[in-house]
């Protein structure tokens, strides 16, 4: 395959706007470096961290929800720490999540891997660094909203599905996140409370959940709750339903906000909650008596196993989950796909076509 010395791509400037996001077309085309493998992107989608990322809402200086500011950002005040990990680097070429084709190999990479259809894992550790370090796709290194992309090889993995690329680009981010929460919280056929449940998140927990044979309740707004159940949820709460008290072994939260102290209310003794978002805001109110009178669990989940992505690529293979794909746009309306997102009118992911 003979690369182009330039590419096109979405460039993300600094936090803020959509503003922020620039159409160029002359970006280099990343080299693999030893160890390294360079995609060909075929497809990516649209995340709630790519918007996250954007605005700079991973700032400790910011206390409200996701979408206060989704749109204009958060004029600058979180510029120092705005990232996973504090402060990034720009210009910065997002997009979580990647399906794509090898097109070259860096030193110690077997060339025989040039062609194979990958997904790319969006998180993992730094090679010979700290292991608890993190380093995302598309925030702490370049993404998926570019023709091409470079990552190390072992991140870089193997799938044989006859779903498209952009289909198969709906699973990395969202799919390896709600995966992870459920292996966090050691999910079996048990009660399970999932909140934001029609996102790209909590639409991957509802499938991984009753593939685990748990019993499921969605927590979403009345026009989404067939398609909820057709995913699996067993029972439908409305985002302003009571929630039943001690009523669930597992809380799956994507939301946070005011109504949180609800959420382990719900939790049956020796229940366990994982949150990995904080969508309605990320500042809540604990009471303590509920935490330890009822031998509560409380779990952050961000870091993965390797395995988690690898487990996840099997799943698909198998195919014993399904791709939920709202709408796509091309890689050069990336502005108008995030729009759309901010709207919560889609079930699942917004998927992104890269290559033509």
């Amino acid at each position: 395959m003979i690369l182009p010395d330039m590419m096109k791509a979405m460039v993300l400037t600094g936090h803020g706007g959509l503003d922020r996001l620039e159409w160029r077309e002359d970006v280099p085309v990343p080299h693999a470096q030893a160890g390294e493998v360079l995609i060909r992107v075929g497809a990516g989608a649209v995340n709630n961290t790519d918007v996250n990322t954007r605005t700079g809402w991973y700032s400790k200086a910011v206390r409200g929800d996701t979408g206060s500011a989704a749109a204009r950002g958060y004029d600058g005040a979180s510029d120092g720490d705005g990232g996973w990990s504090g402060a990034l680097s720009f210009p910065r070429i997002q997009g979580a999540d990647c399906c794509g084709e090898i097109a070259a190999v860096g030193e110690g990479v077997d060339p025989a891997r040039i062609g194979e259809r990958v997904l790319v894992r969006p998180m993992h550790r730094p090679e010979g660094g700290d292991a608890d370090a993190l380093v995302t796709f598309g925030s702490e290194r370049d993404g998926g909203f570019a023709e091409y992309a470079a990552i190390g090889a072992e991140n870089a993995i193997r799938v044989d599905s006859v779903l498209s690329d952009v289909e198969l680009a709906t699973f990395p981010c969202a799919f390896s996140t709600a995966e992870g929460m459920i292996q966090r919280a050691g999910l079996g056929a048990e009660r399970v409370l999932i909140t934001g449940a029609s996102g790209g998140v909590g639409s991957a927990a509802v499938q991984l959940a009753k593939r685990r044979g748990a019993h499921v309740t969605a927590v979403t707004g009345p026009a989404k709750a067939d398609a909820l159940r057709g995913l699996g949820a067993d029972a439908i709460l409305r985002r302003d339903d009571t929630v039943p008290e001690d009523a669930f072994d597992v809380v799956l939260d994507l939301v946070g906000g005011a109504r949180w102290p609800m959420l382990l209310e719900a939790l049956a003794v020796r229940g366990r909650y994982v949150t990995s978002g904080a969508i309605a805001g990320p500042i809540v109110e604990l009471d303590l008596r509920t935490l330890y009178l009822k031998d509560l669990t409380l779990t952050g989940s961000t870091r993965q196993a390797p395995s988690v992505f690898t487990d996840l690529v099997g799943y698909i293979e198998r195919g014993e989950i399904r791709p939920v794909l709202a709408e796509t746009y091309p890689l050069h309306e990336l502005r108008a796909a995030q729009e759309a997102f901010l709207e919560k009118a889609h079930i699942g992911k917004i998927g992104i076509a890269v290559a033509g």
